[in-house]
């Protein structure tokens, strides 16, 4: 820059030559003076020099001034004094020249970052310009925009292509009056429902029986009723209890609602830039007014089924935030009304559950009215298979039927197999059904040969899937020695347990075993070793006097001792020969002085009887209080001891056990006991099983007679 100056002031040699020291300076001066004008312009240098008393200096003639004011514009000082003479003249010129050259350098770099800060602003302003033209065409146009539009007519595409319809949703029931073997559970959940006060619903049975079903169809059947409360769009809000979660934090909570505070995702934009949460509202809000169904609602956790409860109780929804300010002005009027008063869930509660009554939360239970679903027996999944095969317009052999409902006892499961056994007739032989006139499916169903489904078809599903039998044990008429059919309960199942129990002499009177399993429990065991004090209590005869065994068939698990009664049947058979009837189950806890004690599970008990083809179910007599005398054509018998049960369970009834004695081997004789005692211990055992012949054939005379046994073959 120094030199760019140099060029600029001072002449070249040849005219420097030809001027005097005096004209070179003035012309410096001059130089000086036309580069401050460039530089600050000539009013803005006039001003300046006005400040700084120099313009005087620069109006003169003389040298010496206009130096002065020519250092006191550059170095911005106006005391300063000036040079007096050539000599200081030059010198100060040179401080000038050095002076201009660093302001022209940093005036340069001013410029351009100037420049680049015009440039950058000019950018910016450009860029925002832009987005508020593309905001207002947003504003216009809605959040649609090409590529979205794109994806949007993409997903419309997908949608019409569709491949088939679950089995389960095209043979769904489509009312109430469609539910098989459920009419007394819809009874109950519709009086519940249809009513000035409806309730919240608690609905227990075992999978597959049409829980979730009745629960769909209810609300449209209560809107029908004059005394519902409920009006004609009432929402029906359905929602899986094994799949629902939430945050503790409460920053995501589908069913009752969460806040959405401004530092989390989530939160709108205007919002979150204001510092406003905003109440998310949940499923309890959605079902105001209507119903809100929670299937599995056992699974549900059980800090959300406390926070429900609060719900039920206020029929509200109440929301918290720290970052909410009731003074804050920007705060939208339904928020301020949600934090403050909180939000509506006025809804009824129907919650379905395959768990046990006992694992539902008390609190819970207390609020809800309960119904209880039946198990399907055969007959129930025979209709059910029929009605799906008249939905798909197809035939079924009865013998498909009944094999139907010879292998599961849920209804959902019957109709996939019917499905399954659909989709084997349409390709049997090569689809030579396609030969045969096409008719019109049902909804949702595409059109299809007219096809009978046999039996060979439902065999095939049978196979293919590797089903088993739902019911392993089946009733007889017949008499078993040993054999016992007691009653067990899972869930909400009912079953049969074949208990069989075999004895033995002992070698040595007084020194017998007894085996029971294992995996039968402790409760089982303990209920052998009632049977065995009353069996002693009966006879008179010691156990210990036998080698016993006795077998639940299968390994089950007999949790609880409500297999006493059949335990000890199945034992009292065994020692004494007298057979069991097969068509007959019981269930009853005993003591020992030989009472029958109530047990639990007794609906479950008669289903699962019924299931096996029993004729009768001898229960306790408490129990019986509790139930009709007949349930789906199983008799039902009370009994209050042993002996009741015994008379109606053993072929010759408890006439027969009374007249029977023991015989045991004879023990060796000793060394110093007579031939004669020997022969007529000898005779006493033969004439003692003589005795025992005898009263078996007066007993079995007087089970097919009708007569009682003669009481002297007691003696």
């Amino acid at each position: 820059m120094k030199e760019l100056i140099e060029k600029w002031v001072r002449p070249d040699a040849a005219l420097a030559r030809r001027l005097t020291d005096e004209e070179q300076l003035r012309r410096q001066v001059t130089a000086l003076f036309s580069l401050l004008t460039n530089l600050f312009g000539a009013d803005k240098l006039v001003l300046k020099a006005g400040k700084l008393e120099a313009l005087t200096g620069m109006r003169s003639d003389d040298l010496l001034l206009q130096a002065q004011a020519l250092q006191r514009l550059v170095l911005e000082d106006p005391t300063l004094e000036g040079p007096k003479n050539l000599t200081e003249l030059q010198q100060a010129l040179e401080q000038v020249e050095d002076e201009i050259a660093d302001l022209m350098a940093r005036r340069s770099v001013e410029d351009k970052i100037e420049k680049k800060i015009q440039e950058r602003m000019q950018k910016r302003h450009e860029e925002y310009v832009r987005e508020i033209k593309m905001q207002v065409v947003r504003e216009d146009a809605g959040p649609e925009n090409a590529q979205t539009l794109k994806r949007y007519a993409l997903l419309e595409k997908l949608e019409q292509k569709k491949l088939a319809r679950s089995a389960i949703d095209v043979l769904r029931p489509a009312a109430l009056s469609e539910v098989v073997g459920q009419d007394k559970a819809v009874k109950a959940l519709l009086s519940k429902l249809a009513s000035p006060f409806p309730q919240h619903i608690l609905l227990y049975g075992p999978p597959g029986v049409g829980k979730t079903t009745v629960a769909r169809l209810a609300l449209q059947e209560a809107k029908g009723s004059p005394h519902a409360p409920f009006a004609k769009d009432a929402p029906f809000v359905e929602v899986d209890g094994t799949t629902l979660r939430w945050d503790p934090r409460e920053v995501t909570n589908p069913l009752l609602g969460s806040v959405h505070d401004p530092i989390y995702q989530g939160a709108r934009r205007d919002l979150a830039e204001g510092g406003v949460p905003e109440p998310k509202l949940g499923l309890v809000t959605d079902a105001h007014g209507g119903i809100l169904f929670i299937d599995e609602i056992g699974e549900l956790d059980p800090m959300l089924q406390n926070k429900l409860l609060k719900v039920l109780e206020d029929k509200r929804v109440i929301f918290d935030s720290s970052y909410y300010d009731p003074l804050d002005p920007q705060v939208p009027k339904y928020i301020k009304k949600l934090f403050e008063e909180g939000a509506p869930a006025d809804f009824v509660l129907i919650g379905a559950t395959t768990r046990d009554p006992s694992d539902i939360n008390p609190a819970l239970r207390s609020r809800c009215a309960e119904v209880y679903f039946d198990p399907l027996t055969p007959a129930d999944i025979a209709e059910i298979v029929r009605a799906a095969a008249q939905k798909l317009h197809a035939h079924i052999e009865e013998e498909a039927v009944q094999v139907i409902a010879e292998y599961t006892i849920e209804g959902r499961k019957a109709v996939g197999i019917l499905a399954d056994a659909f989709g084997n007739s349409l390709q049997r032989d090569g689809l030579e059904a396609a030969a045969l006139p096409v008719q019109e499916g049902a909804e949702g169903v595409a059109d299809f040969p007219v096809v009978m489904v046999t039996l060979d078809d439902v065999r095939e599903v049978i196979q293919a899937s590797r089903l088993t039998t739902a019911v392993l044990t089946k009733a007889a008429d017949a008499f078993e020695v040993g054999q016992v059919f007691g009653l067990g309960v899972s869930g909400f199942l009912g079953s049969v347990l074949e208990i069989e129990a075999i004895a033995f002499s002992c070698a040595e009177k007084g020194k017998g075993s007894l085996r029971f399993n294992d995996t039968a429990g402790s409760m089982a065991k303990d209920s052998v070793f009632n049977a065995a004090s009353v069996l002693r209590k009966l006879t008179g005869e010691d156990l210990a006097n036998y080698d016993v065994h006795v077998n639940v068939v299968g390994g089950g698990n007999i949790d609880g001792p409500s297999a006493g009664v059949a335990i000890l049947t199945s034992i009292l058979s065994a020692i004494t020969g007298f057979p069991v009837r097969q068509n007959v189950a019981v269930t009853g806890e005993v003591s020992i002085q030989g009472r029958v004690k109530p047990v639990g599970g007794v609906f479950e008990k008669i289903f699962g009887a019924k299931q096996a083809g029993m004729k009768r179910v001898l229960l306790p007599a408490e129990n019986l209080k509790e139930l009709p005398s007949q349930v789906g054509g199983v008799d039902l018998v009370g009994v209050n001891n042993v002996e009741e049960a015994l008379d109606l369970l053993l072929e010759g009834g408890l006439q027969a056990v009374r007249a029977w004695k023991p015989v045991h081997p004879p023990e060796a004789a000793e060394e110093s006991s007579s031939g004669t005692e020997e022969s007529s211990e000898a005779l006493e055992a033969g004439q003692a099983a003589a005795e025992v012949d005898e009263a078996r054939e007066e007993a079995a005379a007087a089970a097919e007679g009708g007569r009682p046994a003669q009481a002297g073959a007691a003696d």
